[in-house]
C-alpha cells in the first residue's frame, strides 16, 4: 500500500523532474549562483516576511520544548542554510551548537559577517547540495529544513529524509517547514528550478522515508499570493508509541497556526479551511554587526 501510495505521486511532471535530475540541479545552482547574499535575496525579495517566519517558527519550538519526550537543546543542523537567517533568529537562540549545510560557497563566506557573534555557535559549514549530504549517525537534537526540499527529486528527497532520521539524537526531530500548493498537484518553477508539491504528497515521502508525521501546523499572517506554509514535526516511525497523541499540546490561546492531525486526511480539506492569527510570540532579536570566528570546516562526515 505504501509503495502504491507513493507511485501515485510520480505522475508526468515528476517524471519530468526525475529523468532530468542532474540538469534540475545545475540549473539551481547556476539561479542561486547569481542571487545576491543578503536577507532579501534568501527570500526571493520576500525579505520583509523574515521576522514574522522565525515568530511562528519560535512558538513551534516553545511548544514542542514544552511537550513530553522532547528533544535536548544541545546541536542543530539548518539545512539549505543559505546566509545563515534561520541559525541567526532561530536555531542559536535555542541551541548551544548550529551545523549549517548549504551547497553556495558564497552564502556560507557571507555567514560569518551576517551572524555576527552568534557565529561562536556555529560547530561546522557544510558546503554541499542536499542530495548529497549525509548527516553523521546520532548527531542532532534538530534537524530544520526550510525553503528548500522543492530543490530535490522525490527520490532524494525520501533518501535525504532518511538519512536525516538516522542523523537524530534520542528524541530527536526533523523539522520540515515548506511551501504547498493549494490543489492536488505540483507547481514547477523553472526559473530557480524547484517543485512545490501538495500536502498530501509530503505526507506519502515521509512514510516512504520511515518517518512520522508528529504535529503539523500552518503559518499565517504571511501576505496574500504566496504559497501556503507548514511546518511538520517528523520523528522516526519506531520511536512513536501512540500515533498522533501529543496533538492537542498545541497552546490554542497562542496560536501560532492551526494544529492537524496527520493522519487524518480524509479531514485535511476542511481543515485547511480553519484560520487561527499569530498571536503572543516572542520578538526577534535586532541583527547584530560583528565576526567573531574565522574557523571554517568543509569536509563532510560521512558514516
Amino acid at each position: 500500500m505504501e509503495n502504491d501510495e507513493y507511485k501515485s505521486v510520480e505522475n508526468n511532471e515528476y517524471k519530468s523532474v526525475e529523468n532530468n535530475g542532474d540538469e534540475f540541479y545545475s540549473n539551481a545552482v547556476h539561479y542561486w549562483s547569481e542571487i545576491p547574499a543578503t536577507l532579501d535575496g534568501m527570500l526571493g525579495g520576500f525579505g520583509f516576511i523574515s521576522q514574522t517566519d522565525i515568530k511562528g517558527s519560535k512558538m513551534l519550538l516553545k511548544q514542542l520544548f514544552n511537550s513530553k519526550d522532547h528533544p535536548g537543546r544541545d546541536y542543530a543542523l539548518d539545512c539549505g542554510a543559505g546566509i545563515g537567517r534561520i541559525s541567526k533568529f532561530l536555531l542559536t537562540d535555542v541551541f548551544e551548537k548550529v551545523d549549517m549545510v548549504e551547497q553556495n560557497e558564497a552564502f556560507l563566506e557571507q555567514a560569518e559577517k551576517y551572524l555576527g557573534p552568534k557565529f561562536s555557535k556555529i560547530g561546522h559549514f557544510y558546503p554541499q547540495g542536499l542530495q548529497n549530504f549525509q548527516p553523521e549517525e546520532g548527531k542532532y537534537d534538530v534537524i530544520w529544513i526550510q525553503w528548500v526540499l522543492g530543490h530535490l527529486t522525490n527520490k532524494d528527497l525520501v533518501n535525504f529524509l532518511s538519512s536525516c532520521r538516522c542523523g537524530l539524537k534520542k528524541n530527536g526531530v526533523i523539522i520540515v517547514k515548506e511551501n504547498i500548493t493549494s490543489s492536488d498537484s505540483i507547481e514547477k518553477d523553472e526559473q530557480d528550478s524547484s517543485v512545490t508539491r501538495p500536502l498530501r504528497h509530503y505526507h506519502i515521502i515521509f512514510q516512504k522515508a520511515k518517518l512520522h508525521c508528529y504535529r503539523q501546523v500552518k503559518q499565517h499572517n504571511f501576505p496574500k499570493g504566496l504559497f501556503p506554509v507548514y511546518m511538520f514535526v517528523l520523528k522516526p516511525k519506531e520511536d512513536i508509541t501512540n500515533s498522533c497523541s501529543e496533538t492537542n499540546l498545541i497552546l490554542e490561546n497562542d496560536g501560532v497556526c492551526e494544529n492537524i492531525e496527520p493522519n487524518s486526511e480524509k479531514n485535511i480539506t476542511s481543515d485547511l479551511e480553519k484560520k487561527i492569527e499569530l498571536t503572543r510570540v516572542d520578538d526577534v532579536e535586532a541583527p547584530e554587526e560583528n565576526s567573531v570566528k574565522d574557523l571554517l570546516k568543509t569536509e563532510c562526515i560521512s558514516t
